[in-house]
């Protein structure tokens, strides 16, 4: 799968965690209550976070809280669909990471997710 995929949103609910972990770029699978059911590989190498270590915590407040503000938690708290990409600055836990992030929300769909690619490589 490419992060653009028009299709994304299917294709990552229909994903298994080991499906996750063969994609080259991060991936954040949340519940509706913003707890991580998934964090692939890519993400756990990227961010030194492993996923035994994240998953089953809040992301925006446990994991990332440097996205818990309005242009990504309050979006994903907020909006009811969103499909959108944005270029962001990582800021925890590693020297400041520019990247492309997609947020991937649906009524329709059983989890929300985060796709996070480095800038340079979009």
């Amino acid at each position: 799968m490419e992060i653009d995929d028009a299709d994304a949103l299917a294709q990552l609910e229909a994903s298994t965690a080991e499906d996750l972990d063969r994609e080259n770029f991060g991936v954040v699978r949340l519940d509706a209550g913003g707890r991580v059911v998934a964090y692939n590989a890519f993400e756990s190498a990227r961010a030194g976070l492993s996923s035994g270590r994240v998953i089953g915590r809040l992301f925006f407040t446990d994991v990332a809280p440097c996205m818990n503000n309005h242009l990504v938690g309050d979006r994903f708290r907020e909006e009811p669909e969103l499909d959108v990409a944005l270029d962001y600055l990582l800021t925890l836990r590693m020297k400041p990471a520019p990247v492309r992030l997609r947020l991937l929300k649906s009524a329709s769909a059983t989890f929300t997710y985060i796709l996070i690619m480095d800038r340079l490589r979009v």
